[in-house]
């Protein structure tokens, strides 16, 4: 059986049950429930500590986990990432208080509180900028204020907390994030069961379905045959869009996925040429690539 962790709380909890639903996989209706068995799809899911996910999984007691690349970075633990998920978007940046007009080479020979203290070890490294760390488990913000560090790194979503406390960004990011699928890094000494290995693939296939279909809309209309190459440059697919003859002589039907983002854009572009009858329909999941990045079916 294949063992899967997921957040059991944090803004990453309950996207990645939702995606885990969408995938067509079991989850807990209580939130006090610390495992789930799907026995159906032959999957244990465990809900941990997100900054515990990593090490976990690095260990190889669970094989597969679902937690902030971040996270998984800070760890340090024998990982890697299979695939991005597209939710729990992060950056993460220095702050100063907002009076102290400092930039990035200010932070030389001050004491900066942060939750991330190997992510911001290895930054400061690499700008050669010597800086005392102090590791705090959260609210870094008021260890200025109580005058524990003169500035802090931290996940910054909107700015509104930096501000409550008087401080402003400094300097361009340290890194981003967003939530992602990891497992234990690949090693030959350790092999994997062959039958855990299949259900990882099935798994990691199912949610990159998800994923595209969060990405993508599909998009039906109908043109001119002569006017369909001109309309597949505009809204070539994935692959190839699908295409159907009309009971209309010298009219055909297409059906292709165009991203999400682009599809009014595409719309428009698509009416100027002469399509007509152009409709969008959401997607719940698709195998239109595998999570390895090549072509599914």
């Amino acid at each position: 059986m294949l063992r899967v962790a997921l957040p059991n709380k944090g803004t990453l909890a309950e996207p990645a049950a939702t995606m885990m639903r969408e995938a067509g996989y079991r989850q807990r209706t209580d939130s006090r429930d610390l495992s789930v068995v799907d026995e159906e799809n032959e999957i244990e899911f465990f809900y941990l500590r997100p900054k515990d996910i990593a090490t976990y999984v690095g260990r190889g007691d669970l094989h597969l986990g679902v937690t902030g690349f971040d996270l998984m970075e800070e760890s340090g633990s024998q990982t890697q990432q299979i695939l991005p998920l597209g939710f729990g978007r992060s950056r993460f940046h220095f702050a100063a208080p907002a009076d102290a007009g400092w930039k990035l080479e200010d932070l030389d020979g001050h004491k900066i509180a942060t939750s991330y203290p190997r992510l911001v070890r290895s930054y400061l490294s690499g700008k050669r900028i010597g800086a005392e760390i102090v590791k705090l488990d959260g609210a870094v913000e008021i260890s200025i204020q109580l005058g524990l560090a003169d500035a802090i790194a931290d996940v910054v979503s909107s700015g509104r907390t930096l501000r409550q406390h008087g401080l402003e960004i400094i300097g361009d990011a340290i890194a981003t994030s967003q939530a992602t699928l990891i497992e234990r890094e690949k090693r030959a000494d350790r092999p994997e069961n062959g039958d855990v290995t299949a259900i990882k693939k099935v798994f990691a296939d199912r949610l990159q379905g998800v994923v595209l279909a969060r990405e993508y809309l599909m998009m039906d209309f109908d043109c001119p045959e002569e006017l369909l190459p001109a309309a597949e440059k505009v809204a070539p697919g994935l692959q190839a869009p699908t295409v159907s003859p009309l009971s209309k002589k010298g009219w055909v039907a297409v059906r292709t996925m165009v991203p999400a983002k682009q599809t009014n854009r595409v719309m428009d572009q698509l009416a100027e040429i002469g399509a007509t009858a152009i409709l969008t329909t959401e997607i719940r999941s698709c195998r239109a690539m595998s999570a390895n990045g090549h072509a599914a079916g």
